[in-house]
């Protein structure tokens, strides 16, 4: 740390911690060399609650598949859609 940035104290808000990152360079005044690698195996992703207007034939046959898999239907449609996101760029698709 070859600095004269002083970071925040242990008391400081987290409006005096964001005011201080967006004014400094995190690489002068840590030392990444000495950063270790770490598994946060219970971190999840953010999350952001939408509308999604669907035909109720469809929404009907997406809750018959998902009772079939006993999984909310919520998560059975979102496991659909990050796997066809996951197809379309090995096809090159849009």
């Amino acid at each position: 740390m070859n600095s004269t940035a002083k970071l925040p104290g242990d008391n400081a808000s987290e409006e005096e911690e964001r005011a201080f990152w967006e004014e400094n360079d995190s690489s002068e005044v840590i030392d990444w060399g000495q950063a270790e690698s770490v598994t946060l195996p219970n971190l999840k992703p953010s999350t952001r609650t939408i509308s999604l207007r669907l035909p109720e034939g469809l929404l009907d046959r997406i809750k018959v598949e998902a009772h079939r898999r006993d999984i909310p239907y919520q998560s059975l449609i979102k496991a659909w859609l990050a796997e066809a996101v996951e197809h379309s760029g090995e096809y090159g698709g849009r």
